[in-house]
């Protein structure tokens, strides 16, 4: 395994957390990270305390932690984009199935949604799900509108029944209207409950990336210029380890942050280890597409560089991320040059206990946060001691040999690169 493995003491460090394609504000990832981290403590046997960060900046907080008898203090800095997800994503009932149209044509059409599927069901399920969603809300919409106008119709004949009118062809003129209205009526209703249905959400993330066919939309990349220089600052810094995070789509996003920064010399000799964790990635649902080609380009580069650790860590049980997906060898983009990433499972079946688990196992949605959560019964993946603890990352998984149940073969259509 390449990376720095040298015996070196972590006593500070470095974390900057770059969450997915999350509209909320960032203070709910300090608050999971002070009750999981108190969790974790309690079960495996050592101390961890959180305080807020205070002050103009990045949005974080400190942590102090003593693990194996080592002493460590952490800054853990979110790189937050919630103003970009939020602008992206449409208040229209109308827009929002335009979207789901345009979509769904680009990932037919392009043929990349059979190739998702040859690598995880449970993505393309998470992926079609809004879909799905969506069309069954429309068509109860519709439904129940053609019935409120069946009856408004018939109610109003029956009056006039009693003069001896009716309607006859007029009749549409009142059905079609209370079918618009009843329908508009159920939409609504459907998508002010989204916070427990997550169609619109997901429909909105899906078709975030689909819009420009993989690449970054200029928002986004002059946001991820202003995440590198601040990566590119705390290499300068006198700390022991610098460690990026990138959760769900935050993940390929932290994929052409870092391989940027190596690209400008930004790790220099002597100074701070730098890691690379992604977790619950689905790198695939980007990188498959036409237009991904920097995307491609930046994993074959870092998948190739000895200036960092890189671990890929998913499970099974996540059923919204390619588990077990070399993100850089499903892409097409991998050569015999390639040492990253370190793919490993977090085993949701087995960190967690059986009553654990059978109280998370159909929470899809929290199951691709337990990545940031604490485990019961814990084995190599310790989020906590991974953040707080003194060893860096490639020390941690130094020998570490990846899953057995990997998957690493070329499935992509596109892997064009960027020039």
């Amino acid at each position: 395994m390449a990376g720095d493995t040298r015996p070196v003491q972590v006593r500070r460090r470095r974390v900057f957390y770059i969450p997915g394609y999350d509209p909320i504000h960032p203070r709910r990832y300090r608050e999971l990270y002070r009750k999981e981290s108190a969790d974790q403590a309690a079960i495996s046997g050592y101390e961890i305390a959180l305080s807020p960060r205070t002050g103009a900046g990045t949005y974080g907080w400190d942590v102090t932690a003593r693990i194996d008898g080592q002493p460590v203090e952490a800054t853990v800095e979110a790189l937050v984009w919630s103003d970009i997800v939020r602008d992206s994503m449409s208040n229209s009932i109308p827009a929002t199935y335009m979207q789901l149209l345009r979509t769904a044509w680009i990932y037919i059409s392009t043929g990349t949604l059979r190739r998702l599927m040859w690598l995880r069901k449970g993505p393309v399920i998470a992926a079609l799900y809004p879909v799905g969603m969506l069309l069954l809300q429309l068509l109860l919409a519709m439904l129940t509108g053609a019935l409120a106008g069946a009856l408004a119709v018939r109610g109003i004949n029956a009056g006039l029944g009693l003069f001896g009118w009716s309607l006859g062809a007029f009749a549409v003129l009142i059905r079609w209207p209370v079918l618009c209205v009843i329908a508009v009526l159920v939409l609504r209703w459907f998508k002010a409950r989204d916070n427990r249905l997550y169609a619109y959400y997901l429909m909105h993330d899906y078709a975030y990336s689909a819009r420009y066919l993989g690449a970054n939309p200029p928002a986004l990349e002059q946001r991820m210029s202003e995440f590198r220089a601040m990566i590119a600052g705390a290499l300068r810094d006198r700390v022991d380890e610098v460690l990026v995070v990138g959760h769900s789509s935050g993940a390929h996003l932290a994929v052409s942050i870092l391989a940027d920064l190596i690209r400008e010399g930004a790790v220099r000799p002597g100074g701070p280890a730098l890691g690379f964790l992604s977790l619950g990635q689905v790198v695939p649902m980007v990188s498959f597409l036409p237009r991904a080609e920097r995307l491609r380009a930046d994993l074959a580069y870092l998948s190739e560089r000895e200036e960092l650790a890189w671990v890929d860590v998913t499970a099974p049980g996540d059923g919204c991320a390619f588990a077990l997906c070399d993100p850089v060898m499903v892409s097409g983009v991998g050569r015999d040059s390639k040492l990253w990433p370190l793919v490993v499972s977090a085993s949701f079946t087995q960190s967690l206990s059986p009553k654990r688990w059978k109280e998370l196992r159909w929470r899809f949605f929290r199951l691709h946060f337990q990545y940031l959560c604490a485990f019961d019964r814990p084995k190599d993946y310790d989020y906590f001691q991974i953040t707080a603890g003194p060893l860096t990352l490639a020390q941690r998984y130094a020998g570490r040999p990846p899953s057995r149940s990997r998957i690493d073969i070329a499935a992509s259509k596109y892997t064009s690169v960027a020039a």
